[in-house]
């Protein structure tokens, strides 16, 4: 991820302890749908950085529809927000509807949020329409000390968005997926190291690879990342990788990361919420 800038980094510190006790408050008085979408706008301007007034609408009508809050970038619909009141547990049938008003649109994110918990979606354009769960935050449970945190809040931010940060966390995510983990297991090299391993364990005894991946199959990894659609795109999204390497070698700039750096920065003692930029 890209090193946050001062500003930017400040915000985010500050906007945390500026609405955790808001939203503690709120919650305890269980107030309603509408005071607690009063609430996210705010944050969406004090925290995540965006123009209350040109970037921020609740006037967004998708077939006949209105949906909660809508963020706009470069006067072009970005995000669909659907929100509940704050002491609502955040249902699947609640993402599907907010999945569903986004896919009507063409639109590939979507926010589920009370206002503490947020849960950002991307939507799969397949058939059928689907979502995956990219970024789940308790905001009552975030550190403005913990790096994780700030990058968390630095991909849903203006500045983020900009960046395209949301789609390297989610990229990053997926390449530690559970599905690619599964299906890298069982490719020859990673057979071919076990089988060594075993060779060494047991030197007399003759072990085949696909004797090795039929434990690993029936035994060792869970079904669910041995079978089925995710597990093939994952095949696919392997190989493919495999061919692009062979083709041209990446060179990988060693480097500090960019957030724990520039925390360092930031004094919390000299912190002041920064009017917001556009």
């Amino acid at each position: 991820m890209s090193k946050l800038n001062a500003k930017v980094l400040n915000r985010l510190i500050v906007g945390i302890k500026k609405f955790q006790p808001i939203l503690s408050s709120a919650k305890a008085r269980d107030v309603n749908e509408s005071d607690t979408v009063i609430i996210i706008t705010d944050m969406f301007y004090y925290v995540f950085g965006y123009d209350k007034y040109s970037e921020i609408t609740s006037e967004h009508v998708i077939r006949g529809t209105y949906c909660d809050l809508a963020l706009k970038i470069n006067d072009q619909v970005e995000i669909l927000i659907e929100a509940k009141a704050i002491s609502l547990d955040l249902k699947d049938s609640y993402v599907k509807q907010a999945v569903d008003y986004a896919a009507n649109k063409g639109i590939d994110w979507v926010i589920l949020t009370n206002g503490i918990l947020w849960k950002v979606y991307k939507v799969t354009f397949g058939k059928p329409i689907d979502q995956e769960l990219v970024i789940d935050i308790d905001f009552l449970a975030l550190s403005h000390k913990d790096k994780t945190d700030i990058e968390c809040l630095f991909c849903l931010s203006k500045e983020g968005w900009v960046k395209s940060a949301i789609e390297d966390y989610h990229e990053q995510k997926q390449a530690l997926s559970k599905f690619i983990m599964g299906s890298i297991v069982l490719t020859e090299p990673i057979l071919n190291a076990i089988k060594r391993e075993l060779k060494q364990l047991s030197p007399n005894i003759k072990i085949q690879n696909e004797q090795i991946k039929i434990v690993l199959e029936t035994d060792v990894l869970k079904r669910e990342v041995v079978e089925g659609e995710k597990v093939e795109e994952a095949k696919k999204k392997i190989a493919k990788g495999n061919k692009s390497h062979k083709k041209q070698k990446k060179v990988v700039k060693p480097g500090s990361n960019g957030v724990e750096k520039s925390i360092q920065v930031v004094k919390a003692d000299k912190l002041a919420l920064p009017q917001n930029e556009s």
